[in-house]
């Protein structure tokens, strides 16, 4: 009962706070320089506020990253607002009487959360792996990608910076010293356990998207269409036909459909 009060709270808020139409989302350049997994975090975002149905334009900055209020990407301005990052974005929408997953009970919201968990504890993990710790696609693709806008000699050095903060990350947690074998098997059970959730479902939970939706897409689609020396995640992914429909399903829904950018 308590949550159905704040949850109305929540939206008398937001009424007298409409969402602006100058709202914007602000991220590294896709092109050259943005990582792999920050593109996945970055479309998790940008597929939540298109799934709330808000308007936004997507502003493209090389120190994104220095700019945001928690040093990650992405983040989104919205009126005298800083937010960083999908969970606490999720929250400040919600505050605006946006709630993806207001239909849920709060059984299935406590399930909902705990999938989002694994995603963060597994795939997303998974991914800086890849990018920071695989040598080939560290060397070939991460570094140079993030130090692409940077002079001499800090394009060597600001990689390196971030290097040695991702594999200290992945250390404090286990993960550094995993083989690709390894990880990949720990990419397979994430994904063979949403392939069990989503099952023959238009989405996770039924007709209407949740906030795990706009997550698990912006990943698997992230995995599914950048191209890496290395493409056993895509492999995995491809391997579970009904979350490959997924993806392209809310591409077609929620891109495509609108003519919007990825």
């Amino acid at each position: 009962m308590s949550s159905l009060v704040a949850e109305a709270v929540q939206a008398e808020i937001g009424a007298y706070e409409p969402w602006p139409d100058n709202a914007c989302l602000y991220q590294p350049y896709q092109v050259e320089q943005i990582t792999f997994p920050d593109y996945a975090t970055c479309l998790s975002v940008k597929t939540f506020l298109h799934m709330c149905s808000l308007d936004f334009h997507t502003e493209l900055r090389i120190n994104a990253e220095e700019m945001s209020p928690s040093g990650k990407v992405p983040f989104i301005h919205v009126g005298a607002f800083l937010v960083a990052e999908l969970d606490p974005i999720i929250a400040f929408v919600n505050t605006r009487g946006f709630h993806l997953s207001r239909e849920l009970n709060e059984s299935e919201r406590s399930e909902m959360r705990a999938y989002m968990a694994l995603i963060e504890n597994i795939l997303v993990n998974a991914e800086l792996y890849l990018a920071w710790v695989d040598e080939t696609v560290s060397e070939e693709i991460t570094k140079p990608r993030y130090g692409y806008v940077h002079p001499w000699p800090l394009n060597r050095l600001l990689p390196w910076q971030k290097q040695r903060s991702m594999k200290a990350r992945l250390k404090s947690i286990s993960w550094s010293n995993k083989t690709i074998d390894e990880v990949c098997e720990e990419v397979k059970t994430c994904c063979q356990a949403l392939s069990e959730k989503l099952d023959n479902k238009q989405y996770f939970f039924g007709t209407r998207p949740t906030e795990l939706d706009a997550l698990v897409f912006g990943h698997l689609y992230t995995i599914l269409t950048t191209r890496l020396p290395v493409s056993r995640f895509a492999v995995i992914v491809e391997g579970f036909s009904n979350l490959a429909a997924f993806c392209k399903r809310v591409e077609e829904n929620f891109y495509k459909k609108f003519g919007r950018e990825y």
